[in-house]
């Protein structure tokens, strides 16, 4: 348990960085480049600002024991982070930005799951719940938007969005796993490199702009990088080495909820009965099952 004096600082550090990241999908939207291509430059415009910190902690962590030198866990980490980037991404192109952050918030419930499978790691009842209430939320979040659009296009966002869990929680395994031998400044450094890089290609691939078309443009790439990607999950690592496991999740919480306020106020994105009622739903069940995880 963390000291007074360190307890609340952390804890209003986790909120900041969870509604930090709840931003990124307004800055996206404000974006005039390819959904790929925002997910790049969020991480191309962060990457040299992470090895500068990584450069300067250098001394300190060779004298803590922590590894500097490149192994395949921090190009897992780059490669999982890259597919959770891109399809999120891409699911904001095609559904709203509430469902895209609801939907990749079942990433709990894969480690969950992964964790009983891999480990047959036993759970407590209040997960079983959580799990349970997330699904049916997600079903009363999606069912409105199913047929809306030709070729049920936000179902398509919405699918990418629930697959994008998938790979975030994969992204999590690995650096829960890295992290006992890396600082946070040299995991984030690698990690965002190579997500970057495993990006790039399909970034210029894509029929949609990869450049912005004015200085103007540059402003919700700079945010996303420094907002989202630093500020946000930045800040969350910082708070969750102070603060216990299941305070942490609050950050879970924080962050769909901004999204579907902001989203709403920002870009008039309608709420009716049936999803409010589905993304409580939904965010409740996510927080019991990490709770009982």
């Amino acid at each position: 348990m963390p000291s007074n004096r360190l307890f609340i600082p952390a804890f209003l550090a986790l909120l900041a960085g969870g509604m930090a990241i709840g931003f990124a999908g307004i800055f996206m939207r404000y974006a005039d480049v390819g959904p790929v291509a925002s997910a790049f430059w969020r991480m191309a415009i962060a990457a040299p600002l992470l090895w500068c910190w990584a450069i300067k902690t250098h001394d300190s962590d060779q004298a803590s024991g922590k590894r500097t030198s490149f192994t395949p866990a921090l190009a897992y980490a780059g490669l999982f982070f890259a597919a959770d980037m891109g399809l999120w991404h891409l699911s904001l192109h095609y559904t709203s930005v509430s469902n895209a952050t609801l939907l990749s918030n079942f990433a709990p419930i894969f480690i969950a799951l992964w964790m009983w499978w891999a480990y047959k790691t036993r759970f407590a009842r209040v997960f079983v719940i959580g799990m349970i209430s997330a699904l049916i939320g997600a079903v009363l979040l999606v069912g409105p938007n199913a047929g809306a659009g030709p070729d049920n296009i936000k179902l398509l966002g919405d699918g990418l969005g629930f697959i994008t869990a998938i790979f975030y929680a994969g992204y999590q395994l690995v650096v829960k796993e890295a992290r006992s031998q890396y600082s946070t400044a040299r995991l984030m450094a690698w990690s965002t490199s190579v997500t970057a890089c495993a990006l790039l290609p399909f970034a210029l691939l894509s029929s949609d702009p990869f450049w912005p078309s004015s200085m103007m443009g540059w402003l919700p790439l700079l945010a996303l990088a420094l907002v989202a990607q630093i500020g946000g999950q930045t800040v969350i690592a910082y708070a969750s080495a102070h603060l216990p496991a299941n305070l942490s999740s609050v950050s879970l919480l924080i962050q769909p909820l901004t999204a579907t306020i902001a989203a709403w106020v920002l870009l008039h994105e309608s709420i009716g009965l049936i999803q409010a009622t589905g993304g409580v739903l939904l965010v409740w069940g996510i927080y019991l099952a990490k709770k009982g995880s």
